[in-house]
């Protein structure tokens, strides 16, 4: 059983800084892109940051020179620095991850439980 497990979040001050964390458990054959998703109350899901297994980010526009994603191989893990956060930067953050079991299975989507980031003062 493949788990994907979030750290991290809170409440933080306009112009603050926090950090995710994310940790993918179980049986587990590779890997492939991880990345951070986030929901505002009434709005979709929507994509914040992702970074493939060689190191390839891509970033929303909204977040690209605050927010850094990074990712340890070897520990299953990826993170998301977010710098000089605004409110609207205020949601529910979700995990991601592609991974496939078996070398012979598909590759498939993992989410986590999600974590709330809320930047107000």
């Amino acid at each position: 059983q493949v788990q994907l497990v979030e750290s991290g979040g809170g409440l933080v001050q306009p112009g603050g800084s926090l950090g995710l964390s994310c940790a993918a458990s179980g049986s587990i054959f590779s890997i492939t892109t991880m990345g951070w998703y986030r929901q505002a109350p009434g709005k979709q899901r929507e994509l914040v940051a992702r970074i493939t297994s060689g190191g390839t980010t891509n970033y929303a526009d909204s977040v690209k020179g605050r927010f850094t994603i990074s990712r340890d191989n070897a520990k299953n893990t990826v993170c998301l620095q977010m710098n000089s956060l605004k409110p609207e930067d205020t949601a529910v953050y979700y995990c991601n991850a592609y991974i496939r079991i078996r070398p012979t299975d598909d590759v498939r989507d993992y989410w986590g439980q999600g974590t709330q980031v809320t930047v107000s003062s």
